[in-house]
């Protein structure tokens, strides 16, 4: 396997291979008086799997032109419209006369889509804890020297390792995709994102049951939604009555690039029950709550009760189907979900992970004018119909006494006193039969919320579940002084002291911050790059700040950082501890925790 990746300029074209096996480099160039190596380039293209970031659209095409020929001020000009256009890469190959390989020719894998978080590479460097986070000192239009050669070749070898970082940490979901690959007549999904192999697996099912094949539909400007009452909808408050009688009388327009939009009366109602007021939305039901702790007394019970499958199962239940598929599509769907169900009942963890990207990816293309699943309003009558079910489910608790206290898009967490247990398990299991969901429970010691997509809960056994801001990094979420939230959480599950556990860390990555600059970041002159990594230093004023090299404003939250493009071998001794010790006593307070 070869990793690769392209530098253009209007001087100097570069192709750099990395071998996973060997970990050597190979490059290939192209300047004055350097001729390309299309041999070679031709031979590594076809004889080996190749693996990019952002490829598909743009250092295949590349690298097609320049096996072709193409001079390096044709080469650039080919890359400006490449990055410059709107168009699909393939559109503008043609514009340049450049033949693309034929499908199977090259076996090539782009990590773009796979993977999550849509975010620039660099920026996945340092989600990965990235050695070197690392930018070229040299703008698009800018001539290479002969010495700045070597600079553009180091640049690009860096490149190649956090493209090789990003693969290994994507390999299981490559491996997944693989395999769905074989089962679903050799489609290549390794490239695609959760919702674009939905897409491609049920377009696949449908064309296979009724020969037919689907393009997306096109709606009118001026389309408007309707939603209908599903039928097991009901209210016995007046105030939510009249919610739901006006949401059936409103129309949901659609947007120009195919979503759904909230009516503006909606999206200034908030509805209040018992002592929470929840807002809904398209995307989904949330509570309102702010800085609020929650800590259960010994005849209390904090429970959180999810959904399960709840999108997929409203769809089901209701019979929703995109109109252009007509019925066939719930048979492709139910037969999906199905498959998925016996697969997890068996143990078999490949096809029920495998069937679950289908049916959870499916969703976000629902709202997509591009898919061929468009449905929008589909996606409207599954989204309120699953608020106002959640609705009902408040409602009828506090309506026995037990005080719900958040809820989002497809769960709530209560707070109910021993007593009400068996009223509670009632209420519920009246519930599930009524809308033939499937609810389930997890109980919390404590919830320590900001709001309610950001908060610390206590589980029974001590654990932590974190979301949002608490939330651990991710490679869709960049890490944001991790030690911070580490004391937090470690100090409301266990007691341990804010300043213990942040004194006692040693890793330098739990102490960073890692952010994207457009344009650029600056730091005492030295130009950083587009994505910056830093720490709070003790021997950095907080008068001084990394700044954007175009206009010298701070870069947020960057006063009194040190940059850390470079991890260093050993711990920094000048970490602020003390600052990140305050910004741990902040969460708290956020968190409406009162002392630590």
């Amino acid at each position: 396997m070869l990793i690769l990746d392209c530098e253009v300029y209007s001087n100097y074209f570069l192709l750099m291979f990395k071998s996973t096996a060997s970990g050597r480099y190979a490059s290939y160039e192209l300047f004055e008086g350097r001729e390309f190596d299309t041999g070679a380039v031709s031979r590594n293209m076809s004889s080996h799997t190749t693996v990019s970031f952002n490829g598909n659209s743009f250092d295949i095409v590349m690298i097609a032109a320049a096996l072709a020929g193409r001079s390096c001020e044709q080469l650039k000009a080919l890359c400006d419209d490449l990055i410059l256009s709107k168009l699909p890469a393939w559109k503008i190959a043609r514009e340049h006369n450049v033949t693309m390989p034929k499908a199977g020719r090259w076996d090539h894998i782009d990590l773009i889509e796979v993977a999550p978080g849509k975010a620039s590479l660099k920026i996945y460097g340092g989600r990965l804890g990235a050695p070197t986070m690392q930018d070229l000192p040299f703008i698009p239009s800018d001539t290479i020297l002969p010495e700045q050669r070597e600079i553009v070749r180091s640049y690009c070898a860096n490149d190649l390792d956090t493209t090789e970082r990003l693969y290994r940490k994507l390999e299981p979901a490559i491996k997944l995709r693989e395999d769905m690959s074989a089962q679903y007549g050799g489609i290549d999904l390794r490239s695609k994102s959760d919702a674009q192999i939905a897409e491609a697996v049920i377009a696949h099912e449908l064309e296979t049951l009724t020969g037919n094949r689907y393009k997306p539909i096109t709606l009118p400007d001026d389309h408007v939604c309707a939603y209908k009452d599903p039928k097991i909808v009901s209210f016995e408050t007046p105030t939510l009555r009249d919610v739901f009688k006006r949401i059936l009388e409103t129309g949901f327009p659609i947007g120009a690039n195919g979503s759904v939009k909230i009516p503006e009366w909606l999206q200034n109602t908030k509805i209040k029950i018992g002592l929470t007021e929840y807002q809904m939305g398209v995307g989904g039901l949330h509570s309102c709550e702010k800085s609020r702790s929650v800590v259960v007394s010994a005849d209390e019970m904090l429970c959180d009760f999810d959904v399960a499958s709840y999108y997929p199962s409203i769809i089901l239940m209701l019979r929703l189907f995109p109109k252009k598929m007509g019925k066939d599509f719930l048979k492709v769907y139910q037969s999906i979900v199905s498959r998925r169900l016996e697969a997890k009942k068996r143990g078999d963890k490949l096809v029920a992970d495998t069937l679950k990207i289908v049916v959870n990816g499916s969703f976000g293309k629902l709202g997509s004018k591009y898919s061929a699943l468009f449905a929008p309003e589909l996606m409207i009558q599954t989204t309120i119909t699953g608020q106002l079910c959640l609705l009902m489910l408040i409602e009828r608790l506090e309506a026995i006494g037990v005080k719900v206290i958040s809820a989002n898009t497809d769960g709530i967490v209560v707070l109910c006193s021993k007593e009400l247990s068996d009223e509670m398990d009632k209420v519920t299991f009246t519930w599930m039969l009524y809308t033939s969901f499937e609810l389930e429970r997890s109980d919390y010691s404590a919830l320590h919320s900001r709001d309610v997509n950001n908060y610390i809960a206590v589980k029974t056994d001590g654990k932590t579940k974190r979301k949002g801001a608490f939330s651990e990094p991710t490679l869709a979420k960049n890490p944001e002084f991790t030690i911070v939230t580490d004391a937090v959480a470690e100090y409301l599950s266990k007691g341990t002291s804010i300043e213990k556990t942040i004194g006692d860390c040693r890793d330098i990555l739990k102490f960073v911050t890692v952010r994207r600059v457009d344009g650029g970041g600056k730091w005492r002159g030295e130009f950083l790059g587009k994505a910056v990594r830093f720490y709070y230093s003790s021997k950095v004023l907080r008068s001084e700040h990394i700044a954007y090299a175009k206009n010298t404003n701070k870069v947020p939250r960057s006063d009194g950082a040190r940059p850390l493009m470079t991890l260093p071998e050993a711990f920094p001794s000048d970490v602020d501890v003390f600052r990140y010790v305050e910004m741990a006593r902040a969460a708290l307070t956020d968190l409406g925790v009162r002392s630590a």
